[in-house]
């Protein structure tokens, strides 16, 4: 084989488009086999495949589980144009010269397709490869891969629709009852794409002794299935969490935010690997078990907005709050801060008002330092003419 291999000095395939990055169902892949060789070879035919497939495998016990399934096969043999031929089709090849086999054939049509995807326990590998038949002599083979990335709209009414729930959970203290923790939680859709942001409105109520957060976190839930067999891969992806809850008090969220980061869309027509996702919004309860609310999510490759529709609006909202500055009426003068002397500084170490093991969550934390403020900063006053009434005092 190494013997063999001396003699090609390249074999390779190149795509028409290599700047490409993915295709899609229906999509033409075309391209061309370059074959150079340093000695004068033989060759019977130069056979094309194109192939896609997805692959499961792990171990259960002693037992491995392997599954596979096929998306892509294509075969055709290619032709080198004005080479002559001997009567078994074979053709020579000479040293100093580049010879080019193209080819070109299309994808299945969408649906027919899965995104490529590579996971913990398996992937969807897509991938072209040229066999080199010689006569008397073992084939040479070169693999080009290629990523299929099927288009996912959420722009249907069944993602377009809210969703929510509600949930409660009583909590005991040594068997002993000790008041309960709920929340209810909704979201505007399902469907979102990639650096959309979630709006949750939800609502925490806590009538137990104990001092809880609420949190939120996207979640992709990796499925795989095989020899009867189902694994589950769960990963949080990005989380938020919001202010402590004291016995007796309750706290609502209106519109809080969080952002769908670089992940791949939802994967839900593979037989033997499924990605899902889910926004979990849950409070952690200490000394106990979490309050969980999870809600679908449906992550798309088409949707209503992008990152740069919430940036935009978000500075839209900005803007509109400086020009209500204009209305204001600063006052004539700073305020004094003669009377006070002390430094704004923690000179004690911070003490856990809550130990919150949850990840990479921070716990919360009580102080009851001395305060000393900083001297009043330098103000500069001046006298500006707005709209021929207001004045506006810039502060320095």
């Amino acid at each position: 084989m190494v013997a063999m291999a001396k003699r090609l000095k390249t074999f390779q395939i190149v795509f028409t488009d290599p700047s490409k990055t993915f295709y899609c169902g229906g999509d033409r892949l075309s391209g061309r086999v370059e074959v150079e060789v340093n000695e004068v070879t033989r060759v019977s035919a130069v056979k094309l495949l194109g192939l896609g497939c997805a692959k499961v495998g792990y171990s259960k016990g002693k037992q491995r589980c392997r599954q596979e399934a096929e998306y892509l096969r294509h075969e055709e043999t290619l032709k080198l144009d004005g080479q002559p031929t001997d009567s078994d089709g074979s053709v020579v090849l000479r040293p100093g010269n580049k010879y080019e086999y193209t080819f070109e054939f299309e994808l299945p049509q969408n649906g027919q397709l899965v995104s490529s995807y590579k996971g913990k326990f398996g992937y969807v590998h897509y991938y072209v490869k040229a066999v080199m038949e010689r006569p008397q002599q073992p084939c040479l083979e070169c693999k080009k891969p290629f990523e299929v990335e099927e288009p996912l709209d959420v722009n249907t009414p069944d993602l377009l629709s809210p969703a929510g729930g509600m949930k409660e959970k009583k909590v005991t203290c040594m068997f002993i009852p000790d008041g309960q923790v709920s929340l209810n939680a909704k979201i505007d859709r399902r469907g979102f794409c990639e650096g959309e942001d979630i709006c949750i409105n939800a609502k925490f109520e806590n009538t137990c002794s104990r001092i809880v957060v609420p949190k939120a976190a996207i979640i992709a839930k990796h499925t795989y299935q095989a020899n009867g067999r189902t694994k589950v891969f769960r990963q949080k992806l990005s989380a938020v969490r919001g202010n402590h809850i004291i016995s007796g008090m309750c706290d609502a969220w209106q519109g809080k935010t969080i952002r769908v980061p670089k992940i791949k869309p939802s994967m839900l027509g593979c037989n033997i690997i499924r990605v899902e996702y889910a926004l979990m919004i849950y409070v952690h309860i200490p000394g106990s078990e979490k309050l969980i609310l999870e809600l679908p999510l449906v992550i798309g490759t088409a949707g209503l907005g992008s990152r740069s529709n919430s940036v935009s609006s978000q500075e839209g909202s900005i803007s509109n709050a400086s020009q209500s500055w204009v209305s204001l009426r600063m006052p004539s003068e700073p305020p004094s801060y003669c009377d006070i002397t002390r430094d704004c500084r923690l000179d004690q170490p911070l003490t856990p008002l809550l130990d919150d093991v949850d990840g990479d969550d921070s716990p919360i934390f009580m102080n009851d330092p001395s305060f000393v403020f900083p001297p009043p900063p330098a103000y500069t006053e001046a006298e500006e003419e707005f709209n021929g009434n207001a004045r506006m005092l810039p502060v320095c």
